[in-house]
């Protein structure tokens, strides 16, 4: 390998698992999305014909795919960076593994091969949140938040009796599939909880929907976290926008309640259960998912 390599020089495309590849027992089909740390492709099982989602660890900062399709660090530069972040990519597998829920991404397997981790997925059908907000595909009623928002917070709750945190819940990370039925993905934040003070995690936060705690090193990290993410997201779907972030309202909050900004258009109870789940001191938040799903329950 070069001494140095340039990734803005790079043919993206050459960063692609092509049509046709065989990994494993998968054959590719095409790229369904990719992100800074990973792409996913629909795959079919070689065997059996089935259709899955597989997730492959490809951090573009850190390292590209070579002519063989081994993905190999930039430099030497970015090699220890590239390797701890496999590590953590295939711990992360490890965990979704026995985490089973109907509104949780199911990772069904996870495999090393080209020098990359890559996860699994059973493939479902829908839309993500995002995408349904940005283009306005239909109007948000109450009644499609309390069915969503109820159904997705019986999967994070099975993730926190779990002793974990997934910390970056948003709209982009949510599948509505048909029947208005809520998917969790993208747990590459994912964390345990209580956190082991000996091992460092990188902090990785969303702009708008992580709370002030996930911004420090210091901030202490729990069910409570994923709380304010979820409150934040339900704030989307009000506005079809990104909130103000939590660190611009820790310095002054510019934030007008939900309460009073949506007065007319939505339950005062829904309402007040949105601004008590983005409080931006922890402690004023409902602690646990399953704190918010009982007063959600009894809108």
């Amino acid at each position: 390998m070069a001494d140095y390599f340039d990734p803005e020089t790079y043919p993206q495309e050459w960063n692609f698992l092509q049509s046709g590849t065989i990994i494993d027992q998968y054959v590719i089909e095409r790229e369904l999305a990719h992100g800074g740390f990973s792409s996913v492709y629909l795959a079919r099982q070689i065997e059996d014909q089935i259709q899955v989602a597989i997730k492959e660890y490809l951090p573009r900062k850190l390292a590209h795919r070579t002519w063989n399709n081994s993905v190999v660090a930039h430099d030497e530069s970015t090699k220890a960076l590239f390797i701890k972040g496999r590590i953590l990519f295939f711990e992360e597998a490890k965990v979704l593994v026995e985490l089973k829920h109907h509104n949780i991404v199911e990772v069904i397997n996870f495999f090393q091969a080209n020098s990359t981790v890559c996860m699994v997925m059973v493939y479902d059908y829908g839309i993500s949140l995002d995408k349904l907000l940005r283009e306005h595909t239909f109007p948000i009623t109450e009644d499609w938040m309390l069915s969503v928002f109820r159904q997705l917070l019986d999967g994070i709750r099975v993730i926190h009796q779990h002793h974990f945190m997934h910390l970056d819940i948003k709209p982009a990370n949510i599948l509505i599939r048909p029947g208005n039925d809520p998917l969790l993905l993208d747990f590459g934040a994912i964390q345990p909880y209580p956190a082991n003070p000996k091992k460092f995690h990188n902090r990785i936060y969303s702009q708008g929907y992580s709370p002030i705690e996930q911004y420090s090193s210091s901030g202490v990290l729990g069910p409570w976290t994923d709380i304010y993410a979820v409150g934040a997201t339900m704030r989307s779907c009000l506005e079809h926008k990104i909130p103000l972030t939590a660190t611009e309202r820790a310095k002054q909050d510019d934030l007008e309640p939900a309460v009073k900004a949506f007065q007319h258009k939505f339950s005062p109870k829904l309402l007040q259960t949105i601004d008590h789940a983005m409080a931006v001191m922890p402690n004023d938040r409902p602690q646990s998912a399953e704190d918010l799903q009982k007063i959600l329950a009894d809108i």
